[in-house]
């Protein structure tokens, strides 16, 4: 049985996924925050929050490697940490740098580095050759204007080092750049604390349907696990609407994304770590969106589960350890699974949702979650502002989808201010 030190996490889904994923291994875990209350504020589920189930619940300062790596090092004798993960994109630097000094496995820092600031990706990926799009880095609006006009309109405005789809826009002139801008400059520190690079990156507007790959890598070697495929809504914004696994792709196109998607990961230099690769299917072939050295978010890592019986949350917990991962796939029943994400209509207070207490009465719901009486729904901007989700599964590949989005196209969401003087 190893034990990991967890460093922080998200949380969403992954916040109960990694948990379980750890201890079906047979392994246990202590969890480090900086904010134990930034998790429990998150959790509207009933039962204690898998977090705090760990064998032990510590606190430091997460935001400073530095001091991180010192304080975990003076544990490391009394507790005998035998690896260390995170799930949350902001924290996978510091725990790359942890388990260098710990001599514990892990992807190399500088690896996690440029797969974790999307500026860096860019320029490591354009040396290597691997298709991307084209693109030009900024620090100022002076520059992001000449920048801009260089690469020709419309074009994707991207922060460097946010998640979730967070300030990703396209714009379309100068007019809409600068506001984005705008929007991007209001927003300083991120939800952990962290202040942001002032780097932003401008690209060429890639056009056609997106798919993930997701995969494993050990030693060096790259394992596929499969192809997700990707709904987005949104004519200016790239919100994910659902996903389904496996992708209906046929032979040819599914073995060029994965070509692309391994290409890219060695060109970044990752190594023993799970990889969740973005990619766009333009008319001249798959190009890289971005490369993320952890699992899956939006519960892709279940999607995969359901149809492989792979748990790549227990993979990510079995390559920190330095085990060698278990990837063979187990007859589940199901071709495919999808999931379907219900986006806030409008901004505001929401009384209820119509239709959610017999979601599981439909055909093929497997799982499904929705937010309380009293939310305040946020703008659908961004993958963080979701009001719930529906899981489906189907026998057949390529059918889970439309169970999916007809369970969340059977909903209703009810806002507070509509009841007023009804």
């Amino acid at each position: 049985m190893g034990h990991l030190l967890m460093v922080e996490s998200w949380v969403g889904a992954m916040s109960t996924l990694l948990p379980r994923g750890i201890r079906d291994g047979g392994h246990r875990f202590s969890f480090l925050t900086r904010d134990v209350q930034h998790y429990l504020r998150a959790w509207n589920r009933p039962g204690a929050h898998p977090l705090l189930g760990a064998e032990n619940v510590l606190h430091a300062e997460t935001n400073e490697v530095a001091s991180l790596v010192e304080h975990v090092a003076k544990l490391q004798p009394a507790l005998g940490f035998d690896g260390v993960l995170t799930s949350c994109d902001y924290y996978l630097g510091a725990t790359a740098h942890l388990a260098q000094h710990l001599g514990l496995p892990g992807s190399p820092p500088e690896a996690v580095a440029r797969a974790c600031n999307k500026d860096q990706t860019r320029l490591a990926l354009r040396e290597a050759g691997v298709a991307g799009p084209a693109f030009a880095l900024a620090d100022g609006a002076s520059g992001l204007r000449e920048a801009a006009l260089a690469l020709g309109f419309p074009l994707v405005i991207k922060p460097v080092d946010l998640c979730a789809g967070m300030f990703v826009r396209k714009v379309s002139n100068e007019a809409e750049l600068s506001e984005a801008v705008r929007e991007l400059e209001g927003f300083p520190v991120n939800a952990r604390g962290q202040r942001r690079s002032g780097t932003v990156l401008l690209e060429e507007l890639l056009t056609g349907p997106e798919v993930s790959v997701e995969a494993v890598t050990a030693h060096g070697r790259t394992t596929v696990v499969g192809v997700t495929d990707k709904s987005i809504a949104g004519e200016s914004c790239f919100v994910e609407t659902g996903h389904m696994f496996p992708a209906a792709l046929d032979a040819g196109t599914e073995q060029a994304v994965t070509s692309v998607a391994v290409a890219a990961i060695e060109a970044l230099g990752l190594d023993n770590t799970v990889t969740h690769t973005e990619l766009k299917l333009t008319p001249m072939g798959p190009r890289i969106v971005e490369v993320n050295p952890r699992p899956a978010g939006n519960q892709i890592t279940e999607l995969v589960r359901r149809v492989t019986g792979i748990d790549l949350p227990a993979v990510h917990a079995q390559l920190a350890l330095g085990e060698p991962p278990r990837l063979a796939a187990d007859s589940t029943g199901a071709g495919s699974a999808a999931i379907s994400f219900l986006l806030p209509p409008r901004t505001g207070p929401i009384d209820r949702i119509d239709g959610a207490e017999g979601i599981h009465e439909i055909s093929g719901v497997v799982d499904s979650a929705f937010k309380a009486a009293g939310h305040v729904a946020g703008p659908a901007t961004s993958n963080n502002n979701y009001l719930g989700h529906v899981m489906t599964t189907d026998p057949e590949p390529g059918a889970a989808r439309a169970r999916a989005e007809a369970a969340i196209g059977s909903l209703e969401v009810v806002y507070a201010a509509d009841l007023v003087g009804a």
